[in-house]
């Protein structure tokens, strides 16, 4: 696994703000995190003429930062460096796929306000575009960790989230779970009997699960979480179980076992990204 040495954190001046810089440091002390960039964009296109005119004497960019500065000061408990970006470019995704790859970013932290005011979309478009590692943080996220779930559909692109959970592992005191969603195959469903099915898909899918979990190696002990899906949308029943389980952190990878393109993002990552989703979620990119 490629180490988490340099975290951005996407802050827009709302509320979040603090919780987003406050969970930022917990995640520094689970990772050698060496530095923190907090990055914000002002948008100028978004002033009015009016008011443009009230701030033609004021150093917008001046206050911005400094507000910012003091945020980070009250609600950043850490000893790691950060230090404070500030920028008005007109568009946000370049100006932060710039600063990505300018300050080889390891993580990029964003703010899930659970799909109020289209808040997803910049974040989406840089889930897909950028090449860090990339921690979706919701609302009222505590600063706790005692059990993480990493997804996996047994395919080798699943295998990259164990690296992270392994190095998770050996430093800190979770309980880990590997976690699999599976459906009975429905287009056999009116043919086949569900009760005389059932068992040898669970056998099925217990043995691949052993083979998996051999191949990655995981040095602690991680327990396999199974669950059927039925009928029910993946994700949405993933969401549901991780509610259940009182899961802290929800690891994945960027594709699952059929996605090709570099910029397509795996069907069940897409959904729970864009779902109301109340858990951090980890995407693991490579």
């Amino acid at each position: 696994m490629k180490p988490i040495k340099k975290i951005l954190v996407g802050l827009d001046l709302s509320e979040m703000d603090k919780q987003l810089i406050s969970y930022t440091s917990f995640i520094t002390k689970l990772f050698d995190v060496e530095k923190v960039y907090f990055v914000h964009n002002i948008k100028r296109y978004e002033i009015s003429e009016m008011l443009e005119k009230e701030l033609q004497d004021i150093d917008l960019e001046e206050l911005i930062t400094e507000e910012i500065n003091e945020n980070v000061e009250d609600n950043f408990k850490s000893d790691v460096e950060w230090e404070v970006l500030i920028s008005d470019d007109p568009y946000t995704e370049s100006l932060i796929s710039y600063i990505v790859n300018k300050y080889s970013i390891d993580l990029l932290m964003m703010g899930n306000k659970n799909n109020e005011d289209g808040s997803g979309l910049l974040a989406f478009k840089l889930l897909r575009t950028t090449r860090c590692q990339f921690l979706w943080i919701p609302k009222n996220t505590n600063n706790s960790m005692d059990k993480v779930w990493v997804g996996t559909d047994f395919s080798n692109t699943s295998k990259k989230c164990f690296a992270y959970a392994d190095f998770l592992n050996s430093k800190h005191n979770f309980v880990f779970e590997a976690v699999h969603v599976y459906n009975l195959p429905i287009h056999f469903s009116p043919y086949v009997n569900n009760s005389k099915i059932e068992p040898k898909m669970k056998d099925y899918v217990d043995k691949k699960f052993d083979n998996f979990l051999k191949k990655i190696k995981f040095s602690g002990e991680i327990n396999q979480i199974k669950i059927l899906g039925r009928e029910a949308n993946i994700a949405s029943k993933l969401k549901k179980e991780a509610y259940k389980n009182n899961v802290d952190l929800l690891i994945v990878a960027d594709k699952g076992a059929n996605t090709i393109s570099n910029l397509t993002l795996g069907s069940i990552t897409e959904d729970l990204f864009n779902r109301d989703l109340k858990i951090p979620l980890f995407i693991v990119k490579d």
